[in-house]
């Protein structure tokens, strides 16, 4: 069950420029919808971001060779079978994809891009796919956001769907984005997909940036389980109907405010992922300040989030805050002075220059740990900056979905 806040937003702002469908066309499971395509108009920019993993998927594979061919005017998105570890046969399956899909809606093979998301290892019923494609592509709407928010899901227990308008100027823009991802979620990406469109005119050089920068602070600040996976991808598309002038600067008046609102909406996603986690009882907040750059602030927040021991602490309540110190230590922060590390659970100061805080109880730990939301700030107070990741805790249903997962 979802932690927190997972509602779907009373306005979904339709994009315009963009068109969705979702469609059940049996790739895996039956009467569920498992096939998404989203129509971009022409003259849209498209921005991408995919996996590290080296073992990608043949769809990434497919997207990277695609991907500045030409204009993606078409993306199509599978779920049940993440045709991952299925070598040149997986490959041919994902251009076959593509190729039927142009051919159908009238454009070039490579103006399509590809994904998919679930079992590694399975040959793709590309047949399945490819026979949905037509009734896909007759249900195209404006308003299927909400539709291919459920279209793209596996193991995820709620559809994650944001929506924001934001008025700059005279110009009002919209953005609408939708993402899936509930375990085998790491930084690097994460087994998730993001698909976020806005109808801001923003120069394509500087919607790439856009997009790397903002991921850095939301899908790539989020951890699970520690696993990255191999079909991760995220997409940014600005279609320019809100207005003719193009953002084409950090400069240019309108870019920082629609920077923030983006950010705003890929957190949102971000977060929606890790309070869906497989199995998650806790969304955990990890808060490093103090630091002299913010790298060593990631890395101390990573080690404290993909610690096992930790996220099983929370997990049973455990008021166990030595794990988090050990975390810390082997976080690999070079000259660490442990002496002047403070850790708080919320509001409470349980470890101050080192040690147990001179107030801190036991019962008060106990009380914080017990909560559903929980922030874990880390003051390393050796400088100013600071980074932040989420994540949440591990429980027994985490073994029992995924030990289950292909049955």
């Amino acid at each position: 069950m979802a932690v927190g806040n997972v509602a779907i937003p009373q306005t979904i702002y339709t994009i315009d420029g963009i068109k969705l469908s979702a469609t059940a066309a049996g790739v895996r499971y039956k009467d569920r919808d498992d096939l998404v395509v989203i129509e971009i108009d022409e003259g849209s920019e498209v921005a991408v971001v995919t996996t590290k993993n080296a073992f990608c998927a043949a769809p990434v594979i497919v997207l990277r060779e695609h991907f500045g061919q030409a204009s993606p005017r078409y993306l199509v998105i599978n779920t049940g079978n993440a045709n991952a570890g299925t070598g040149a046969d997986g490959k041919q399956r994902a251009q076959a994809i593509c190729a039927a899909l142009a051919s159908n809606a009238g454009v070039n093979t490579d103006t399509v891009l590809p994904f998919s998301t679930g079992v590694i290892g399975e040959p793709l019923n590309s047949d399945a796919v490819i026979a949905g494609l037509d009734t896909a592509l007759m249900n195209l709407s404006s308003d299927n956001w909400l539709s291919a928010a459920n279209g793209i899901r596996t193991t995820d227990t709620v559809p994650k769907l944001a929506s924001q308008q934001i008025k700059i100027a005279d110009i009002d823009y919209h953005i609408t984005g939708i993402s899936k991802g509930s375990g085998m979620i790491r930084p690097n990406m994460a087994t998730m997909l993001g698909y976020v469109a806005t109808d801001a005119n923003i120069a394509p050089e500087l919607l790439q940036e856009m997009l790397s920068a903002i991921n850095e602070q939301s899908f790539n600040r989020i951890t699970v389980d520690g696993d990255t996976s191999t079909n991760d991808c995220c997409v940014l598309i600005a279609t320019g109907k809100a207005s003719h002038e193009t953002i084409d600067s950090a400069k240019h008046p309108h870019y920082q405010p629609l920077f923030e609102a983006l950010k705003s909406v890929f957190i949102r996603l971000a977060q929606l992922i890790v309070r869906d986690g497989e199995g998650a009882t806790k969304f955990m907040t990890v808060k490093v300040t103090g630091g002299k750059i913010s790298q060593e602030c990631c890395d101390v927040a990573y080690a404290v989030a993909h610690s096992p021991l930790v996220k099983t602490a929370f997990f049973a309540s455990d008021a166990n805050w030595g794990r988090i110190l050990a975390a810390v230590g082997y976080a690999g922060v070079e000259d660490l002075d442990t002496e002047q590390i403070s850790v708080y659970l919320d509001e409470v100061l349980i470890c101050q220059n080192g040690g147990v805080a001179p107030d801190y109880t036991e019962s008060a730990g106990k009380e914080v740990m017990s909560r559903s939301e929980i922030t874990i700030h880390i003051d390393l107070a050796r400088g100013d900056a600071s980074d932040t990741v989420y994540t949440c805790d591990l429980s027994y249903d985490y073994v029992k979905i995924n030990a289950d997962y292909r049955s």
